[in-house]
C-alpha cells in the first residue's frame, strides 16, 4: 500500500469516527423526544390559541376606534341599491310566505322612492331673536352729518345677541315687629312679628335659584362642583365644597319621598323600557373607583323616567325586587337576568332591534355579505315605521301597518337565521350576530301586536345617556349613598327632559312648595313631578329637552 492510500485510508476512518460520534449525539438527544408528536401537537394549540387571542384583540381595538373616531349614524345604507333585499335561495318558504315578504318589500321600496322625490329642499333661515328678550339700542350716525342738507330714512336695524354674566343679589327677608301700645288690654302676644317664610333649606342662606343651579349644573349640564366653585370664585362668590356637598344632600333628602312617589307611578303603567349604565364609585376598603349599575326605568305612554340604584349591584336579584309587582309590557335588551319574565304571569317581555343591528353592523368587516343581508332587512322594518311617523297613523293603523309588511320580512328574516348559522363560526363576530338575534327572536317579533309599542329600546337609551356625559366629567360618586343621591336628580331631571319642561323652573317651583306637603298627608306627591307642573303652567317648555 502506498503512502497515499494509507494517508487516504486514515482519512475515510476519521470521517466515519467523526460521523459515529456525532450520530451517537444525535440518538441521545432524541431520547428525551419520544413524545415528540404529542408535543407538536400542543405547540400546535397554543398557536392557534394565540391566534385567536390576536383577532379577538384586533377585534376590539376596531371596535373602540370605531366608537371613538367612527360615524354615530347606525343606520345602514347599502352600497347598490339595485341588488336583491331578499334572498330566498336555500330557505324552506311556502309559495304564500315568498310572495307576502316580495310584497311588502315591493310597497315599501316604492313609498320610499315616493317620499324622497316629494322631498323638497329647503334654504337654512335664520331664526328671530325671541321678542321676550329686553332690547337695549345703539344709534350710529353717518359721519360729518349736516341735518339741513340730509332728509332721514327709515333706518336699517341689526340685532346681535348679547350675553352679561350671572347677576348676584341677596334677597333681604325682613319680618316687621309691632308693640301692643295699650299694655293692659288682654291678647295673647304683647308683641307680633311676620311669620317667616319656609326656606327650602332650614338655617341655610341658600335660596331656591341657587340650590337649582347648582344641581342642574351638574346633572344636567355636568360640571362637578368643584368646577363651579371655581367659577363662583371668579365672580367673587365664596363657598366651600362642605356647604355645597350638605347643600346636594339636603336637596336630594327633600326629594327622595317625591322620588319613591315617582318610582310607584311608573311601575303601575303597563309599558316600560328598561336599560342599564355604569357608574363608578368610590371603594375606600380597595381604595380605588369601581364598577357600579344604575338602572333606568322608563314609563312610555306616560313620558316618566325613574332611575334605581342598589348598592351598584346589576344581579337578578335587583331586577326581581324591582319588577315584583309589575304587570304589563317590559321592553329590554338581550341581558339574560330579564330571561325569567318570559314566564312570569301577566309580563310580555319585548326585544330591542336597535341591539340586534349593532351586532351585524360589528361583523361587516368579517361577513360583508351577510351583514349586509341582515342589515338590510332590518332596515325594510324601520322603513315600515317611518312610514308611519311620516303618515301620523293611529296605534291601530301601526299595528295593521306592520302586520301586512313588516311580519312577512321578520318570517323570512327567522328562516334565513336558521339556514345560515350552521355556516358560520360561532365564535365570530357573525356568529355571535346571528345567535344573539336568533335567541330573542320571539321577543323581537312581538312589537308588531302593538301599534303602542316600540322597535327598539332607544328612548331608554337616550334618557340614560346624561349619566354617561357626567361620568366623564364628575368622574365618580363618594360612595354608595351620593349615587343615591346622584339617582333622585338624574330621575327628576329625566322627568323634565321627557316632559319637555325647563329644568330650573321645575327645580324652583319644587324647592319652594315641597314643604306644603310636610303635614298634609291628604295631598299626593305626584302634583310636584314635572308632568303635572307642565299641565299647571303650559308655557314652561325647555329648550333643552
Amino acid at each position: 500500500m502506498t503512502v497515499d492510500e494509507e494517508v487516504f485510508l486514515q482519512q475515510i476512518l476519521q470521517d466515519r469516527d467523526l460521523l459515529f460520534r456525532e450520530t451517537s449525539k444525535l440518538k441521545s438527544q432524541l431520547v428525551s423526544y419520544e413524545n415528540f408528536e404529542s408535543e407538536r401537537v400542543s405547540y400546535q394549540q397554543q398557536l392557534g390559541e394565540k391566534d385567536q387571542t390576536i383577532k379577538m384583540l384586533l377585534q376590539k381595538v376596531e371596535t373602540l376606534l370605531r366608537k371613538i373616531w367612527g360615524k354615530s349614524n347606525e343606520r345602514y345604507i347599502k352600497e347598490d341599491p339595485q341588488q336583491r333585499c331578499l334572498d330566498f335561495d336555500g330557505l324552506d318558504l311556502l309559495p304564500e310566505e315568498e310572495e307576502l315578504a316580495t310584497s311588502a318589500r315591493q310597497e315599501i321600496e316604492q313609498y320610499k322612492t315616493i317620499r324622497v322625490l316629494l322631498k323638497v329642499k329647503g334654504h337654512p333661515v335664520r331664526k328671530p331673536l325671541p321678542e321676550s328678550l329686553p332690547r337695549e339700542e345703539c344709534h350710529i350716525y353717518p359721519d360729518d352729518l349736516d341735518l339741513e342738507k340730509w332728509t332721514e330714512l327709515q333706518p336699517e336695524i341689526t340685532e346681535v345677541l348679547e350675553c352679561n354674566p350671572e347677576r348676584w343679589y341677596v334677597r333681604r327677608i325682613i319680618r316687621h315687629k309691632y308693640a301692643l301700645k295699650d299694655k293692659s288690654l288682654e291678647v295673647e302676644k304683647q308683641i307680633i312679628t311676620a311669620p317667616m317664610p319656609v326656606l327650602p333649606i332650614a338655617k341655610s342662606y341658600a335660596g331656591a335659584t341657587l340650590l337649582a343651579d347648582i344641581c342642574i349644573n351638574k346633572y344636567v349640564n355636568h360640571l362637578p362642583f368643584y368646577r363651579q366653585i371655581q367659577m363662583f370664585q371668579q365672580q367673587g362668590i365664596s363657598i366651600s365644597a362642605a356647604t355645597i356637598n350638605g347643600w346636594f344632600q339636603d336637596v336630594a333628602d327633600l326629594m327622595r319621598p317625591t322620588y319613591f312617589r315617582l318610582k310607584d307611578l311608573v311601575l303601575s303603567s303597563d309599558y316600560v323600557q328598561c336599560d342599564e349604565t355604569t357608574i363608578p364609585i368610590i371603594n375606600n376598603e380597595k381604595h380605588k373607583a369601581i364598577k357600579g349599575y344604575i338602572w333606568m326605568i322608563r314609563a312610555v305612554m306616560w313620558d316618566l323616567v325613574f332611575f334605581h340604584y342598589d348598592q351598584g349591584s346589576r344581579a337578578q336579584k335587583v331586577a326581581l325586587q324591582l319588577f315584583k309587582y309589575y304587570q304589563g309590557v317590559l321592553q329590554t335588551d338581550g341581558y339574560i337576568v330579564y330571561d325569567i319574565y318570559e314566564n312570569k304571569k301577566g309580563v310580555l317581555p319585548i326585544g330591542c332591534w336597535a341591539h340586534s343591528r349593532r351586532y351585524f353592523m360589528d361583523s361587516l368587516k368579517e361577513d360583508k355579505a351577510r351583514a349586509s343581508y341582515a342589515l338590510e332587512q332590518i332596515g325594510l322594518l324601520y322603513d315600515v315605521e317611518r312610514r308611519a311617523d311620516q303618515e301620523q297613523l293611529s296605534y291601530e293603523e301601526r299595528s295593521e301597518l306592520r302586520c301586512r309588511l313588516s311580519y312577512p320580512i321578520m318570517v323570512v328574516f327567522e328562516k334565513w337565521l336558521v339556514n345560515e348559522y350552521p355556516k358560520v363560526l360561532p365564535k365570530g363576530r357573525i356568529g355571535q350576530a346571528i345567535k344573539y338575534t336568533y335567541g330573542i327572536y320571539h321577543k323581537l317579533t312581538r312589537y308588531h301586536l302593538d301599534g303602542r309599542l316600540k322597535i327598539d329600546n332607544n328612548l331608554a337609551e337616550n334618557a340614560v345617556r346624561g349619566i354617561a356625559l357626567g361620568r366623564r366629567n364628575w368622574l365618580f360618586c363618594g360612595n354608595h349613598e351620593a349615587a343615591e343621591n346622584a339617582a333622585i336628580l338624574y330621575s327628576m331631571m329625566g322627568c323634565c327632559k321627557a316632559s319637555g319642561v325647563n329644568f330650573r323652573e321645575w327645580m324652583i317651583f319644587f324647592l319652594n312648595n315641597v314643604h306644603n306637603y310636610d303635614k298634609d298627608y291628604s295631598k299626593d306627591l305626584a302634583e310636584l313631578l314635572p308632568h303635572n307642573f307642565k299641565l299647571q303652567n303650559p308655557n314652561c317648555n325647555s329648550t333643552l329637552s
